[in-house]
């Protein structure tokens, strides 16, 4: 029989660690089951001694003690010896001002270049193909290549080849927000890859053919430069994206994939990742996003990795600063010379942040001692996380329903570093199906001195794909409430965030046992908190109306009627409720949420002192359109009725016969359209779809 088909049973005693992270220790019946299994194909490489993280624990992070750290991806724990060490150096030493030529200051910069060739050396990137930036974190690094790219060369000599107006950016699903920021000056297009297979599907190495030599999105003829940046791992999940692609993508022979280069956030990936993928020069990214501080703790510092053979692509920047400029004149005709030297010299404006490079070094060393190396790391949470994985998933409450519902991408396999990472991201259902709010676990969590993450984790792409969310849910969401950070909304059938859980190198079995115990323990067994607080007061005689909304426009946002205001009660509801609607002008139907998701920011208000129906857009549509007017205003009551008509110049609609019409309910009606140039362009351009506004 085979292992998939076999029901196991755990009645053994918790693993100890020597026997979890020890290879050739024997392992009770139930843990080699497990690791048959597909989802937990476990490497065992060769002539690799596990450490010891117990015991490292009670000397190196005494700050654990009574504490569960399950957050490593937000970032990882500092060891003490790296702080002596720091601290030793610091009073030790008399380190200047880099930018001087005093013993003190040009020991700062002996000691800065050293770091940056430690740390190169760290990610086995060799100093005569990459140089590193030093940067405030990640997300700094990654907004230094957007800024160097939207200003490229421009002059005629053979390695100045771009010119004109024009960035486009294709960004991955699953990016962090700080790479999906990037699309915002993409003005000659963006595009976001849905998928692995769609990225697969444009990086092709077959000669181009005409009218096919075009990006996704673009939306120029050309474009002068483009950029296509994705995650080596997903910081929700945990999986880990293909490497292969800048590499693939440069041996392209596509006109327009040699215009297009690659950045890759390798902020979640660094920290337990065997770093392998800068020792071929021609296959490795363009740009590296990193976050020192994800890997070691300690200092909050992040770097930029550049390929040499790239670096003239960021170094037209026209801003200077510091360090980077040889003489400066100041008159009105400014004249100044850029420091021609090594491409870190460029890109570092004004002084460098010296001390914290000088902790990075230390942060460097310790890790090794520690930690020998980040195989060693990649293979002790590998295990780790397989069997945090393999834990939860076997919870089950009394009646067999699955507790927690794991977000697992179909390729990724947990036991396996290529695919999967040390995060492990799921929901909680009750006996019953339904969703645990995330601010019950982490309320929960903290009073059990446990700490893990909840929410979107800033994963917006990747948060919609797993949790299956259109885009209307999401402004729905957002509409109800929900923003980045939120835990305590839940709208409809459907979760708004996840639960994330991150192992790091300094985790151990105990950790992840203990969060497991509190799940069942706390969430099972008819343990889960009620929708609703349950109140010692007896139940009330009488009830009242708490709050009142209509919705005027059919699939916009609702109107709150105000405290004390008394409204109308017709035949077929509250009065102005569901009298309007977009009309598309380019198929006669009914727009709703499917079709224009961004019909939930249109936002209407009743003014029924004045009569009026003024409409407005959400502050994020003017922003992309500054041109969008606040607001539209149209009268409350039909024109030729017996009502006062409100003064103004005022949106008037005109009746017309549609034969079928989608999307009202008999499919057939009058509709009375406003025909204003005016509307039909407010409307247009706020939901990016031609339409008016009409009247049942």
């Amino acid at each position: 029989m085979s292992s998939s088909k076999i029901l196991v049973i755990c009645t053994q005693p918790p693993l100890s660690v020597h026997q979890f992270l020890h290879p050739c220790a024997p392992l009770p019946f139930f843990t080699l089951n497990l690791l048959k299994r597909k989802t937990l194909r476990m490497e065992e490489p060769i002539d690799l001694i596990p450490y010891d993280a117990d015991a490292l624990r009670e000397s190196e992070y005494p700050m654990l003690r009574d504490e569960t750290y399950l957050d490593h991806t937000g970032t990882t724990l500092y060891a003490q010896s790296a702080l002596t060490s720091f601290m030793n150096e610091m009073s030790s030493n008399l380190f200047g001002n880099p930018h001087s030529d005093s013993r003190s200051s040009r020991l700062s910069t002996e000691r800065v270049d050293e770091i940056r060739k430690q740390t190169l050396a760290f990610f086995r990137a060799d100093p005569e193909h990459f140089d590193l930036v030093f940067v405030m974190n990640a997300t700094a690094a990654i907004k230094l290549v957007l800024e160097g790219l939207t200003h490229p060369p421009v002059s005629d000599s053979p390695g100045k080849t771009f010119k004109g107006p024009g960035l486009w950016v294709g960004y991955h699903l699953e990016s962090h927000t700080s790479v999906v920021g990037l699309r915002e000056l993409a003005d000659a297009g963006q595009h976001c890859f849905m998928s692995d297979s769609e990225v697969e599907a444009w990086i092709r190495p077959n000669p181009a053919r005409d009218k096919t030599d075009r990006c996704p999105g673009q939306t120029s003829n050309t474009f002068q430069v483009g950029l296509f940046a994705y995650p080596g791992q997903s910081n929700m999940t945990g999986r880990r994206l293909p490497l292969h692609w800048p590499g693939r993508l440069r041996q392209s022979q596509y006109a327009s994939h040699q215009r297009v280069f690659t950045l890759l956030d390798a902020a979640a990936l660094a920290p337990t990742a065997s770093l392998d993928y800068f020792r071929d020069p021609d296959g490795a990214p363009d740009f590296t996003a990193v976050s020192f501080y994800k890997i070691f703790g300690f200092p909050d510092l992040g770097g930029l990795i550049v390929r040499k053979g790239s670096a003239q692509a960021l170094v037209q920047r026209p801003y200077f600063g510091g360090g980077t400029v040889e003489m400066v004149t100041c008159s009105d005709h400014p004249w100044h010379s850029r420091n021609p030297s090594r491409i870190h010299e460029i890109l570092e404006d004004g002084t460098v942040p010296f001390h914290s490079i000088l902790a990075l070094g230390c942060a460097l060393t310790t890790h090794k001692q520690l930690y020998t190396s980040q195989e060693h790391v990649s293979h002790h949470t590998t295990r780790l996380t397989a069997h945090l994985y393999q834990s939860l998933s076997s919870l089950r409450h009394h009646n067999g329903v699955k507790m927690c519902e794991i977000c697992q991408d179909p390729s990724a396999e947990y036991g396996d570093s290529t695919t999967q990472g040390s995060i492990v991201a799921f929901n909680i259902r009750s006996d019953e199906g339904r969703w645990l709010r995330l601010s019950h676990v982490e309320e929960a969590a903290n009073e059990h001195r446990i700490h893990l993450r909840t929410g979107s984790v800033c994963n917006p792409g990747g948060l919609a794909k797993l949790l299956q969310l259109e885009e209307w849910e999401l402004f729905q969401n957002y509409t109800a409430g929900v923003r980045c950070g939120c835990r305590s909304v839940l709208v409809g059938h459907k979760p708004s965030g996840i639960i994330r859980v991150s192992l790091g190198a300094m985790s151990t079995l105990s950790d992840v046992e203990h969060f497991v115990g509190f799940v069942h323990h706390l969430f099972g067994a008819g343990a889960f908190p009620p929708l609703a607080p349950p109140s010692n007061s007896p139940a009330p005689q009488h009830l009242h109306v708490h709050t009142l909304m209509i919705y005027p426009i059919h699939g916009a946002a609702a109107y709150t009627i105000p405290v004390q205001q008394s409204w109308h009660l017709t035949s077929t509801g509250l009065q102005w409720d569901r009298q309007w609607c977009l009309l598309n002008l380019q198929t006669g139907s009914i727009l709703d949420r499917d079709y224009a998701p961004r019909l939930l920011l249109l936002q209407p208000m009743v003014d029924a002192v004045h009569g009026i129906l003024r409409i407005s857009v959400h502050h994020s549509l003017r922003r992309r359109n500054p041109k969008l007017r606040q607001s539209m205003a149209v009268p409350l009551h039909d024109p030729g009725r017996d009502v006062q008509t409100p003064k103004g110049n005022l949106y008037q609609c005109q009746a017309t016969s549609l034969g079928k019409l989608d999307g009202l309910e008999g499919g057939t009606g009058l509709l009375r359209l406003f025909h204003s140039p005016d509307l039909v362009a407010y409307f247009t351009a706020a939901l990016g779809v031609p339409c008016t506004l009409a009247r049942f």
